[in-house]
């Protein structure tokens, strides 16, 4: 299984960003799939994530309402559209390959950096 994260880069704070991930190695629409971030100096946090289905979906609360996960199954990829970002929201963020109520792979970060 490989998941490869895209899309990262810098942003002014209030501007958009939009990662994708890109997936190989597995049937791609019997998985659920999410987003985690990690910032320097703090640990790996949950960001979102998504049914095989593509419903429901699921946020933290710091990103609830600003960002929207989402699903292209015939395209074995997974979208994570960024609005109204914050200075808070920089880290690397990593798409991930649930598996029952664990997620089982990680693919490699994307930098996201927001400038205040």
């Amino acid at each position: 299984v490989q998941l490869q994260a895209s899309g990262g880069g810098l942003v002014q704070a209030g501007g958009s960003l939009s990662l994708s991930c890109s997936a190989s190695g597995l049937t791609f629409g019997d998985y659920g799939l999410g987003w985690f971030r990690q910032a320097p100096g703090r640990e790996r946090e949950f960001v979102a994530s998504i049914r095989r289905t593509g419903v429901p979906a699921y946020y933290a609360d710091s990103v609830k309402g600003r960002f929207t996960i989402f699903r292209d199954n015939a395209k074995n990829t997974l979208y994570l559209q960024m609005n109204s970002l914050k200075s808070e929201d920089t880290a690397v963020y990593y798409c991930v390959k649930g598996l029952g109520s664990a997620w089982d792979y990680w693919g490699k970060g994307t930098l996201v950096t927001v400038s205040s």
